[in-house]
């Protein structure tokens, strides 16, 4: 009993510890230059310097092709020479671009042009660009011309789904990103009560921007006036966390990405004032020299998760043997064949405990801090609707991060 917990724990953090972030990969969308607001351009940057690595489309100039998914239709940059760019729904990025993901495992950078009803990506695998667009299929209401329905944030969360969010957060969509990706439609954000006179759906305070995904399955949206949220994919709740200090006047958070030390880059698409970074527990940020060069940025996107060397350090803590785990819980139903399962815990030491859902490979889909009193206590922990039916691991962890339970469960 004691190898075989070892064992599969040993086996769970060996996957993470591979997984660590060492990502050099981010991707802008930038206008032609400084202070050039026609974010069209989509460039690999160095986040922590700002110089551009290299240029993978870039208007005007770029030859590409563009294919509807649903009709397999393709057009090629020569099939419409004479078009406004602009407001063109055959070129790639037309009407500009504020909200971009990238997936790691598909090598794609995922789009949403403003005033467009269509999820688009490009193939980053390939030499002369390729893109790929599909429509929402109804999934929501979109009045193009609504500034209020733009989607203007998006990322790929922990679970590997993407995410995307529109300006009044009152469209919350989630896609999957294989090769014909399903597109969910979540519904409305909603504030949390404890958010008091803040509110996601505010014009003033918290449209635009971007979003970032933790390696513990939640989504931060920054919106362009600063303000910070933390969004529970689950329950759609938004939690107001503060706002950004430490900002120069006029200086909007359009971009936002987590380098490889875990820190917050962000980036202007309106003051061409260098890149900023700072960390999530106290919002302040701090001008990185040497920054100032080059481009705007409406978006950025890489694979990086915030709290990702936490969750390693989580999962490599100290596990402590069967004779010694002070806590008898079991996990049910098993196999899972709803959207929730349940913790039971009998004879629980008072205290908080931290209950982890993970995958084969080790990435926190999701987590719950629970508080016990004495006697027995049934948790109740909601998951992903749109999870894959396959093989988890749930684990409970003390306050001092001894891993005292490891459970395999199916969701079916």
């Amino acid at each position: 009993m004691n190898n075989k917990i070892l064992l599969t724990v040993s086996l769970i953090a060996s996957s993470l510890f591979a997984n660590a972030q060492h990502n050099k990969t981010t991707f802008a969308i930038t206008g032609d230059g400084n202070n050039d607001f026609v974010w069209m351009n989509i460039r690999q940057v160095d986040i922590n310097s700002g110089e551009v690595i290299k240029t993978l489309f870039e208007r005007s100039k770029s030859i590409f092709t563009i294919t509807d998914v649903n009709s397999k239709i393709t057009n090629n940059q020569n099939a419409f020479p004479n078009e406004n760019i602009f407001t063109s729904a055959s070129y790639p990025t037309g009407t500009l671009v504020a909200a971009a993901a990238y997936d790691k495992r598909s090598n794609k950078l995922f789009f949403t042009p403003m005033r467009k009803n269509e999820l688009r990506w490009l193939d980053l695998g390939s030499e002369t660009p390729e893109f790929y667009t599909m429509n929402f299929e109804g999934k929501r209401s979109l009045d193009p011309n609504d500034e209020a329905a733009n989607i203007t944030r998006m990322v790929i969360g922990a679970d590997g789904n993407g995410y995307a969010m529109s300006n009044d957060g009152n469209h919350f969509l989630s896609f999957t990103t294989g090769k014909r990706p399903v597109i969910s439609d979540l519904g409305n954000i909603v504030d949390a009560s404890s958010n008091g006179g803040m509110s996601i759906h505010n014009k003033c305070s918290s449209w635009g921007g971007d979003m970032i995904a933790d390696a513990f399955g939640k989504l931060y949206v920054i919106s362009a006036s600063h303000a910070v949220f933390v969004i529970d994919i689950n329950s759609r709740i938004a939690t107001y966390k503060g706002n950004i200090q430490g900002l120069p006047a006029g200086y909007t958070t359009n971009a936002a990405a987590v380098n490889d030390e875990g820190e917050i880059v962000l980036a202007s698409a309106n003051l061409f004032d260098g890149y900023y970074k700072m960390q999530i527990n106290d919002l302040k940020a701090v001008k990185m020299v040497g920054s100032n060069v080059k481009y705007n940025v409406s978006d950025f996107a890489n694979s990086n998760l915030l709290l990702q060397k936490e969750a390693d350090n989580l999962l490599n803590s100290k596990v402590v043997t069967a004779s010694n785990i002070p806590v008898d819980a079991k996990v049910f139903p098993n196999p899972v064949t709803s959207s929730s399962f349940n913790v039971l815990f009998e004879n629980a030491n008072a205290g908080r405990y931290r209950i982890v859902l993970t995958d084969l490979t080790g990435r926190n889909l999701l987590s719950k801090t629970v508080k016990l009193g004495k006697g027995t206590q049934v948790e109740k922990i909601n998951t992903n609707a749109n999870m894959a039916q396959g093989v988890y691991f749930v684990r409970v962890l003390d306050a001092n991060n001894q891993i005292i339970i490891n459970e395999k469960i199916v969701i079916q």
